[in-house]
């Protein structure tokens, strides 16, 4: 068989290698206590399966209008004008299948083979992957790591920047770190962002699963909504995963061009799952605020179990369903240098499954530290407890990892 060349340059988001390796385990009877994906197991509220089911009923399977069905695109353009603090109309608005397209989308649409593209490390995989796939160059930006968590490394991105640089993907809110920019790290980023003429990709897909915080968008500082396509995903908040509905949102001359590779792609997004998204947009709130009570219980009782471990240390991020404690302690304890090693031993001596640093990007040379990111969007709290201790029992034993390296 042939294959393109560019194929070559398609990366993947090794979070599902892991749910691979995971299930493959289970088969052979071990139980798992699923970490690794970012998926949910709060079941989609009934008001939005309902609303879908009678959109079925009424006919609504044909075509849609490419950007979107105007009633959801003109909720949507309220909702997101009234939580980003802009002035926004349907044209605003283009839907897609999911958050994902829209990092494709806009790369395709604003980047020419060669563009240096910003991005953030760690962070999730499919910017690095899209980037190289259209023949962009990529320039990872970091972060640095604080007694509440991670900031934005303004400096490092201030000198990454060249005449040939173009774009710049922000993720606040982030995967995997939980990283959450505060105002004055955001005014810095706009403002070069100003200064070196950039196009903007703000991944939001976060924005809403915030514990108790006011959000802002860096689509809201000046100068920057003419310049910043904002993604938008419908999975988070309202449990929504696998419907695979999302938005790109942004001025309207960028939006067109979005909506003009939504022809060619896929023609339109699923039509009758559009009215479940109006629902979920107009009747839902109370429902994810029950999503956000029940994923802060979690935050809450991993962190205390997982900062009562030795060697273990991680802050209570305020956003996000994602810890990226740092294990280097725990690590060097059980005689572990790589943690792509430790991440295997403990799946296959506990069951506990999770993705590590190096599945988010190339590791930069000068960091030092072992990271890991547990995800308890599809767990539920008992489950996360039992599986946590047979973690803690797997630290406090390093004759067991011992015994395992001898067997491998």
């Amino acid at each position: 068989m042939r294959v393109a060349d560019r194929m070559k340059n398609l990366g993947t988001e090794t979070a599902f290698a892991v749910s691979a390796q995971a299930k493959d385990i289970a088969l052979s009877g071990k139980k798992i206590y699923p970490f690794h994906l970012g998926d949910m197991n709060i079941k989609t509220p009934e008001s939005i399966i309902e609303a879908t089911k009678k959109a079925m009923d009424e006919g609504k399977t044909g075509y849609c209008p490419t950007p979107g069905i105007p009633e959801l695109r003109e909720e949507l353009a309220k909702d997101i004008g009234k939580s980003r603090n802009l002035k926004l109309t349907k044209e605003n608005i283009s839907i897609q299948p999911g958050g994902k397209p829209v990092i494709s989308k806009f790369i395709m649409a604003f980047m020419n083979p060669g563009d240096e593209v910003l991005y953030p490390n760690p962070g999730y995989p499919i910017y690095e992957s899209q980037i190289n796939f259209h023949n962009g160059v990529v320039k990872p930006y970091g972060f640095k790591a604080t007694d509440s968590g991670f900031e934005l490394d303004i400096e490092g991105i201030k000198n990454s920047i060249t005449p040939k640089t173009k774009l710049l993907i922000f993720n606040n809110y982030q995967n995997p770190m939980s990283a959450e920019a505060g105002e004055e790290e955001m005014r810095q980023l706009a403002e070069l962002c100003v200064k070196h003429d950039l196009l903007v990709l703000s991944d939001e897909a976060y924005f809403d699963i915030t514990y108790g915080e006011d959000q802002k968008s860096i689509a809201s500082f000046p100068e920057m909504f003419e310049r910043t396509i904002i993604l938008y995903t419908f999975s988070k908040k309202f449990a929504m995963t696998g419907w695979r509905l999302g938005a790109a949102i942004g001025p309207v001359d960028m939006i067109e061009e979005i909506t003009r590779l939504n022809v060619n792609d896929e023609s339109c997004s699923n039509h009758f799952i559009q009215w479940g998204a109006l629902e979920a947009l107009s009747n839902s709130e109370s429902e994810t605020k029950r999503i956000i009570d029940i994923l802060k219980e979690r935050r809450d009782v991993t962190c205390e179990i997982l900062n009562s471990i030795e060697g273990v240390k991680v802050s209570r991020p305020n956003s996000t369903f994602y810890l990226f404690p740092n294990f280097t302690g725990a690590m060097k304890k059980l005689g572990f240098d790589k943690v792509e090693e430790f991440r295997k031993f403990m799946l296959e001596t506990t069951g506990v499954s999770f993705c590590t640093r190096e599945h988010f990007g190339i590791r930069c040379d000068s960091e030092c530290e072992h990271y890991i990111r547990l995800a308890y969007s599809g767990i539920d709290v008992d489950q996360i407890k039992e599986g946590l201790a047979k973690f803690k029992e797997a630290v406090e034993n390093p004759e067991k990892a011992e015994e395992w390296r001898k067997s491998h």
